[in-house]
């Protein structure tokens, strides 16, 4: 059976100096982890690492971020990462130091069938 989606967290995060994209990702996504608690895992028995995990991530220079750094915040799951054209980059005065913005979309999917 296809994987039904149950859980959608929002997340935020920001690099004030250094303009390092994959600081501002990783950020983002602890941002909505510390949003969500997945009881229901331990609730029904269900192995958490059954869960598949989708974030997407939005920052203006999706090149510059290491995903497999992203990847690694994620406690349990199969987890994919996408990095698109997104988020904020607010330049300095003098155009050297940018804040750098990040925002991420997490999507959990779990296979109904678990749930029996």
């Amino acid at each position: 059976m296809t994987a039904k989606r149950f859980f959608l967290e929002i997340g935020t995060g920001n690099d004030l100096h250094g303009g390092d994209y994959t600081k501002a990702a990783v950020r983002a996504v602890e941002d909505a982890l510390h949003h969500s608690s997945l009881t229901l895992f331990r609730s029904l028995g269900i192995d958490p690492n059954s869960m598949q995990v989708e974030a997407t991530i939005g920052v203006q220079q999706p090149d510059k971020v290491d995903q497999a750094a992203v990847k690694r915040v994620f406690p349990y799951g199969q987890v994919a990462v996408s990095v698109v054209k997104g988020g904020l980059d607010v330049p300095d005065e003098i155009g050297r130091d940018p804040t750098v913005i990040a925002s991420v979309a997490v999507i959990v999917r779990l296979d109904p069938a678990l749930l029996r």
